[in-house]
Order: C-alpha cells, then sequence, then structure tokens
C-alpha cells in the first residue's frame, strides 16, 4: 500500500484545521501558505472532505472551514479511506468477504491478512487528536 499525495495532504489539512481552526474559520490560502500545498489542489481535497460531512465550509470574506466534529472523533483511516479508498494490501481483502478462487490455498493469505491487520490497527487507533499531540510534542513515546 502506497498512499498517494492525496492522502498525506488531506490528513495535513485535517491537522492544520485540528490546530488552527479550534476559534476562528480557516482559509485554505493559509493552510496553503502553512503546509506549503498548491491551493488548487487542496480546494479539490477539502470538496472531499466537505461532501463526506468531515469539514464545514463558510462562504464570504469572513468565511473559510472548521471541522465538523472533535479531533478526537477522526481516525488516521476515516481519511485515508475517503481520500484513498481501500487500503488492503491485495484485492482479494478489499471486500468483506473473499471472493478469490484460490483463498483455499493461498499459503500467501495469511501474510496479507497480518498485513491488513496491522495496517487497520495503526491507521483506525490513531486519531486527529493524536497527531495534534504529536505535532505540539506532548507525546514522549513518539519514535519515528
Amino acid at each position: 500500500m502506497k498512499v498517494s499525495t492525496k492522502g498525506r495532504y488531506a490528513l495535513r489539512l485535517m491537522l492544520d484545521l485540528a490546530i488552527h481552526g479550534k476559534v476562528d474559520l480557516v482559509r485554505i490560502r493559509d493552510i496553503s501558505e502553512r503546509q506549503d500545498i498548491s491551493d488548487k489542489y487542496l480546494e479539490q481535497i477539502v470538496s472531499t472532505l466537505n461532501k463526506a460531512g468531515f469539514v464545514k465550509s463558510i462562504r464570504g470574506p469572513q468565511g473559510g472551514y472548521r471541522l465538523t466534529r472533535e479531533p478526537e472523533q477522526y481516525t488516521v483511516g476515516m481519511i485515508l479511506r475517503l481520500t484513498e479508498g481501500s487500503l488492503a494490501p491485495v484485492a482479494c481483502l478489499e471486500d468483506d468477504e473473499n471472493q478469490c478462487a484460490r483463498q483455499g490455498d493461498c499459503v500467501t493469505l495469511l501474510l496479507w491478512k497480518k498485513l491488513d491487520d496491522a495496517i487497520k490497527g495503526v491507521v483506525d487507533n490513531v486519531t486527529l487528536a493524536d497527531l495534534v499531540d504529536w505535532q505540539q510534542g506532548k507525546v514522549d513515546n513518539y519514535v519515528i
């Protein structure tokens, strides 16, 4: 699995909103400058986030964007699945029920399931609030 720029930028956009949007609305232009991402590309990404109800758009001269929920209510997995689609490492694990004709004889299926579980174990247990804490240096055990 390789996360595209769209997925990475969506996380950065949401993180920026979580940090800077606590009081005021946040303009795309400001996120673009802070994150060094094209405002045109951010507009495309925020449109997807808005349609999914992850962010709210307020139009006008004092307009901008804000999160619709608290940062603790968004997982990295939610954001990445919205922008990337499935995070499964192989196609046969994308559906709820494995449709592969070889699943009974596939010796590597256990490997792919373990990898899928590991990915889900991380992205579904790290929240936007965790990323805010990491950004602000509030976590002592954060190690790359």
